[in-house]
């Protein structure tokens, strides 16, 4: 299963990938709320599953890059979560 999601999302145009990621957080943010909060949560809990998923595919300074970009992504769910 995981092979075939790779194999997927390899043929995705990245930048079309990276604008609609990029789209989700911006409504996320604008929203506000709880519903914002879910949304942030869900894409964190995606690019989660893609990490563990690609994990031995990366190379050392991808994986540090996409754990820093998920633990932003993350810890500005919480504070909109405690805010």
């Amino acid at each position: 299963m995981a092979t075939r999601v790779l194999a997927v999302l390899g043929r995705l145009n990245r930048t079309a990938v990276f604008l609609a990621a990029s789209a989700l957080v911006f409504v996320a943010l604008l929203v506000g709320g709880g519903l914002g909060t879910l949304a942030l949560l869900a894409l964190g809990a995606g690019l989660a599953a893609l990490l563990i998923v690609s994990w031995s595919q990366l190379p050392a300074p991808g994986r540090a890059i996409r754990l820093v970009l998920l633990t932003m992504l993350v810890a500005l769910a919480v504070v909109r979560l405690t805010a």
